[in-house]
């Protein structure tokens, strides 16, 4: 305020005195953007860390506890490490439809002045960071599926191909200028998705999927019961996912903004009606609802309400995270059950099939009421609700891309992993658990 009355008191005349205003209003509206982008940058950090962490590893058996935490650790390591040389550069600098180029590689250039493209009010930086906690988590959510049974060499090496193969690219021909489903940056194909319901959650689900079935099922699996042993931790994790996921959601708004709020608004409502859907569905077939399905609806409704957090109404928003609930519930009991894989904390189920339904209901409910952002200059009509059904089809067509990139790349890369370092531990130290055979530590020491 003492500066701003400075600046009224030298200006000359009222030209410049409005002048002046205006540049502290956008002084003032950078700081507040940046301010909540660097919040929501380690919101979306702490979803991995503690909480997928404690998440997954409150659901694997106490032998495997500190594996499968460590994984969801080290891609802060190994992802930030590759962000920084090359993967922030290949998904949002231009390129080719499919990838994107080398202009920002080391991070040249990435500073803090804006990028006009992506957040005009913040510096580069933060938008860097910010987008850096999403590629993340994403491999870290894969996980889940061959939790207790890889090895940490092959985890490793299958993150650092991954990344390459399956995010950077898809990620580019999302969010990247030229990306081949980008809505608003000359995409071919104009795809909503507003925070990762395909970049994230549909390739992460569907290659979880094919490492459970490349590895295999775990040893005595489904014959000798597996049960969490710590729903405790679980729940804390569980917990943590839903505040982390307003920095996923609300953040991708880049601005602290009236969209932020609408998209804070739906990732909460979603997830509340998620988590009533999966219980009154595992009431009604198991005869008591559980904590643990409580926990798990409450994250298929974040995983479903993602692509479609700032594009939906509220309403929406409830219906979504309901269905959400229900679908991902019948897939994790009756289709794992008919095929019989062992994805073994269900991350196809949740993330792999509740990415897909939010994708594609995107298409039904996007609406230019809530985001208005316009395509080619032009304010148009977003998804079914607003007129435009053939919108359906383009988050389809995103669906198909996400599914078929993220399962053929998967596929080789476990080939190639596993011709280089082997992939699975073998049976003994399986049944010892991998807290002591890959790291030589065990997460509680019980005395007698």
């Amino acid at each position: 305020m003492t500066t701003l009355v400075a600046l009224f008191e030298t200006a000359p005349d009222v030209n410049a005195r409005i002048a002046a205003l205006e540049a502290a209003v956008k002084n003032a509206q950078s700081a507040g953007d940046n301010a909540w982008m660097l919040v929501s940058a380690a919101l979306v950090l702490l979803m991995t860390g503690p909480g997928l962490a404690l998440f997954y590893g409150g659901l694997v058996r106490r032998k495997n506890v500190l594996s499968t935490m460590m994984h969801s650790f080290i891609m802060m390591g190994i992802i930030t490490v590759l962000w920084a040389f090359v993967g922030y550069s290949l998904v949002f600098s231009e390129g080719v439809p499919f990838i994107g180029g080398l202009k920002y590689a080391f991070l040249h250039g990435v500073g803090s002045d804006p990028n006009p493209d992506y957040a005009a009010t913040i510096p580069q930086g933060t938008y860097m960071i910010y987008q850096l906690m999403f590629a993340v988590i994403t491999p870290a959510l894969i996980s889940g599926a061959y939790a207790e049974r890889m090895k940490f060499s092959a985890m490793a090496l299958f993150t650092t191909l991954w990344a390459f193969v399956v995010y950077f690219p898809m990620a580019h021909m999302v969010w990247g200028k030229g990306g081949l489903l980008n809505a608003y940056l000359g995409g071919k194909v104009p795809t909503f998705d507003f925070a990762g319901g395909t970049v994230v959650h549909i390739t992460s689900g569907v290659s979880a999927l094919v490492c459970a079935l490349y590895l295999g099922k775990r040893t005595g699996y489904p014959n000798e019961a597996m049960k969490p042993h710590s729903l405790t931790c679980s729940v804390i994790g569980a917990c943590l996912l839903w505040v982390g996921w307003f920095g996923f959601n609300a953040g991708s708004a880049t601005a602290a903004s009236g969209l932020a709020t609408s998209a804070f608004i739906n990732t909460h409502f979603a997830a509340a009606t998620a988590a009533l859907g999966w219980i009154a569905a595992e009431w009604l077939r198991m005869g008591k609802p559980s904590m643990l399905g409580a926990i798990s609806g409450a994250v298929a409704g974040l995983v479903a309400i993602t692509p479609a957090s700032g594009f939906v109404q509220p309403m929406s928003a409830l219906l979504i995270g309901f269905l959400a609930g229900v679908f991902c519930f019948f897939m994790v009991t009756a289709v794992k059950h008919a095929f019989g894989y062992d994805d073994t904390l269900d991350a196809f189920g949740v993330h792999g099939a509740g990415g897909t339904l939010g994708a594609l209901l995107t298409g039904v409910f996007a609406t230019n009421l809530i985001n208005s952002t316009q395509i080619n200059s032009k304010t148009v009509p977003l998804g079914l609700v607003d007129g435009h059904p053939g919108q359906i089809l383009n988050q389809a067509i995103g669906v198909l891309i996400a599914i078929s990139l993220a399962a053929v790349g998967t596929f080789v890369i476990l080939k190639i992993c596993d011709a280089i370092v082997g992939v699975r531990v073998d049976r003994e130290a399986e049944e010892a658990g991998l807290d002591l055979t890959q790291h030589g530590e065990e997460g509680y020491f019980l005395e007698a």
